[in-house]
């Protein structure tokens, strides 16, 4: 099993019409067993794969298992979650432990508890390690894709402390590429305050077992998104100028930040993922649907044109599933 983070420090570059069509793609196509787990609490992949009426009544109902019940119980003093309950989504063939609005309301504990765990206290760490317990009863998986926001904040910490990789959606435009840096430099200042944490704890086994300690995610490659294209004489799509000179200076700033600092023994690997040009009235049509965008069908709506357009996007996805199974086998993994 493999757990991946799309994850950016910017709000818009699409994140989770990335996650749930790539996971889609890696169920439904390449007949991957995939988990998500949507960890933001503004719950878009939960809202994304499920009717509004079905929403309000997952939560109206007390008993539904959402991710704030993975928290909970180390909020009253219980340690982890005995269990976890994901709800099957036929349509993009995959599962879905869903969101909670609530979550947000945790911020304030994973904050506090990784404050108090850099001086060694045991409860703190136990806290901080909450979704890498999480992922250690994940094995029946291929992939545990995590839908997160874009905040540096203390929930995502603890996601990205648990995950194996990431992997980030890029806009074209200059907040993209400065929200590079802010990972970078997040990601560098937590595992310092992690060894000095793991350094000063009394009782090492008293955290979870089978987890990995060190903050060891690393980085698997990126998509850029949301760019206006037309047709070359040659009859290939190409980005408009003003966003070729933004696109240029990305993978610069990617490699500047992400691989030689983060990884430079794996600096040779082809990160780019792969291109989605604006796909237009596919989103909302699939939104409306609750289907993945290349499953799209002429009951969801599907009309002439469209139907290039539905295969174009198969193309895509096909694309940046192959080369990021690609780029996991580059890891070892």
């Amino acid at each position: 099993m493999k757990s991946i983070a799309i994850f950016n420090n910017k709000g818009g570059v699409g994140k989770t019409t990335l996650l749930a069509n790539l996971a889609s793609y890696l169920a439904l196509e390449k007949e991957r067993r995939v988990l998500i787990v949507d960890a933001d609490p503004q719950c878009n992949a939960t809202q994304l794969m499920f009717a509004d009426s079905e929403v309000d009544k997952l939560y109206s109902d007390k008993e539904t298992f959402t991710i704030d019940k993975i928290i909970h119980p180390l909020a009253t003093g219980k340690g982890y979650a005995k269990t976890i309950s994901p709800i099957s989504r036929p349509e993009y063939g995959l599962e879905i432990l869903i969101g909670d609005p609530q979550l947000s309301l945790r911020e304030d504990l994973l904050a506090r508890d990784w404050s108090q765990s850099i001086g060694g206290d045991t409860r703190g760490l136990r806290t901080s390690y909450v979704f890498a317990e999480l992922l250690t009863r994940c094995a029946d998986y291929d992939y545990v894709f995590f839908d997160v926001g874009p905040s540096l904040g203390a929930i995502n910490r603890s996601v990205l402390l648990g995950c194996d990789f990431f992997v980030s959606p890029m806009s074209i435009d200059i907040f993209s590429l400065r929200a590079i840096e802010n990972i970078r430099v997040s990601i560098e200042k937590w595992r310092k305050q992690l060894s000095t944490a793991l350094a000063q704890l009394d009782d090492p086994e008293s955290l979870p077992a089978e987890v990995d300690t060190a903050l060891s995610i690393k980085f698997l490659g990126y998509v850029t998104q949301q760019y206006i294209a037309k047709t070359s004489g040659q009859g290939e799509r190409q980005a408009v100028a003003a966003y070729e000179r933004i696109m240029k200076k990305v993978w610069p700033t990617i490699r500047a930040n992400f691989v030689r600092h983060l990884q430079p023994e794996q600096s040779d690997f082809d990160y780019f993922l792969g291109t989605i040009p604006n796909l237009y009235s596919l989103i909302p049509m699939s939104q409306f649907a609750r289907r993945p965008i290349f499953a799209l069908r002429a009951k969801d709506g599907v009309r002439g044109a469209h139907f290039n357009k539905v295969r174009e996007a198969e193309e895509l996805f096909r694309t940046i599933a192959d080369r990021l199974e690609e780029n996991l086998g580059q890891f070892g993994d």
